[in-house]
């Protein structure tokens, strides 16, 4: 459950509040209700800019594939972008009540950004020329990320039904002090620059990604609760067979629990665990895999200091996304892992931090290492930032990353950017 001026919204814990409890700044939102007061209509969201400024690998050294440390070209190493950070700007809209003892919501959320883009999703451009989108008469994208109901009560548990965040990776991005700002560049160091940067993605975690799906949310047992649920089937990336249909669904499930240790300290820890299997149809037949993945996440707060660390492995899951660069192209699984760790001490109004993450990728075989030579073996990074609450709905950061991509056959990439930014949440 998730409240808002006095007014409680079923939402699953895993999703409770995500543009909310995201930026660890308090977003208000506007209520308003109907005149019998049974239904509640509410608008919250935030508008984030960002200037990023970006030092590229030379555009002379070989590139490493999968790799996220950016690369400049023959003009140079150094991109400027004005843009949005890891959060696309956002307004989400609820309407919510209570029937014969349920309480009922449906959500809509709209994601649009401030880059200039072609169409289609906002991070992947469409109908480019020369290699770029960003150009004149253009306009931005919408993102539709949710479109989802819940019902239930604090007796039964809670349903969410419909497209939201998942499961795995979830406690991960929603901690990462970078996701009011923008963390690692990503494509804003390119010449075609999409609405959203990495923060920590495919640096410490996989992203979560948004799915249909349909979930169950336990009650909560004394600060524990448990969600099991299944999702729709994703495809995975940079296949060139023919995608078969998926003959089960996605499975994923969470155990949360929320300890109170004393009034100035909590302790907050989780795991989660995703399956799912791809079906394909090559030259010689068809061929699958499972790809699966858990999860491990565990925070302290005490006062003002709050500290987490992370860990996930998964086997043919991939790495940066779910299933990208999941398999040789075979049917053959790669193994990956990764964490991310971090520590934030606020001083008054001003939040210092920093994190340091790794994103691992073994090869699935050594036909795939002799295909793959310089297939990304890790991908690692260090953010340290600041973030200044001026006002409680308006927080001023700076934040500077340094990158790291080493492929398996010994070349490395490296980059470093800085951003200095607004976000102003509602």
């Amino acid at each position: 459950m998730v409240k808002l001026r006095g007014k409680l919204y079923p939402l699953a814990p895993w999703a409770a509040g995500v543009l909310i409890a995201l930026v660890g700044t308090p977003a208000w939102a506007v209520d308003l209700k109907t005149a019998d007061g049974a239904w509640t209509f509410s608008i919250d969201g935030n508008v984030n800019v960002d200037y990023i400024y970006s030092n590229c690998e030379s555009s002379t050294t070989p590139a490493v594939a999968g790799g996220l440390a950016c690369l400049g070209s023959a003009s140079g190493s150094n991109v400027s972008n004005i843009g949005n950070g890891l959060l696309p700007a956002a307004f989400t809209f609820a309407v919510s009540t209570t029937q014969g003892g349920y309480d009922l919501s449906a959500h809509l959320g709209l994601f649009p950004g401030i880059a200039t883009n072609d169409g289609g999703s906002p991070n992947l451009q469409q109908g480019t020329t020369n290699g770029s989108s960003n150009t004149a008469l253009g306009t931005t994208g919408l993102d539709v990320r949710q479109v989802y109901m819940t019902f239930g009560n604090k007796d039964v548990g809670t349903f969410t039904f419909g497209r939201n965040f998942g499961l795995f990776g979830f406690d991960a991005i929603i901690n990462d002090m970078t996701l009011p700002g923008v963390g690692v560049a990503g494509s804003a160091s390119s010449a075609a620059p999409a609405n959203t940067t990495l923060g920590s993605i495919g640096l410490g975690y996989i992203y979560v990604d948004t799915l249909a799906q349909m979930d169950y949310t336990t009650p909560d047992f004394s600060g524990l609760n448990f969600t099991i649920g299944i999702f729709d089937p994703i495809n995975a990336a940079g296949h060139g067979d023919t995608v078969a249909p998926k003959k089960a669904p996605g499975f994923h499930g969470k155990a949360a629990w929320t300890m109170p240790i004393n009034s100035t300290t909590k302790f907050y820890g989780s795991v989660t665990f995703i399956e799912q299997k791809q079906d394909y149809i090559g030259a010689a037949g068809p061929y699958s895999w499972d790809g699966t993945g858990v999860d491990v996440f565990a925070k302290i707060d005490v006062q003002d200091f709050e500290a987490f660390a992370y860990y996930y492995h998964g086997s043919g899951l991939g790495t940066t996304g779910l299933f990208v660069l999941s398999d040789d192209g075979l049917g053959n699984k790669r193994d990956s892992d990764g964490f991310l760790v971090q520590a934030t001490y606020k001083v008054g109004q001003v939040k210092f931090g920093v994190n340091y993450g790794e994103s691992k990728l073994d090869y699935a075989n050594a036909a795939d290492q002799a295909a793959n030579p310089a297939l990304v073996s890790k991908n690692k990074k260090v953010t340290g930032g600041v973030y200044d609450s001026l006002t409680k709905n308006l927080t001023l950061l700076a934040e500077i990353s340094d990158v790291h991509a080493d492929a398996h056959n010994g070349v490395s990439n490296h980059s470093t950017n800085f951003n200095i930014g607004a976000f102003l949440s509602f």
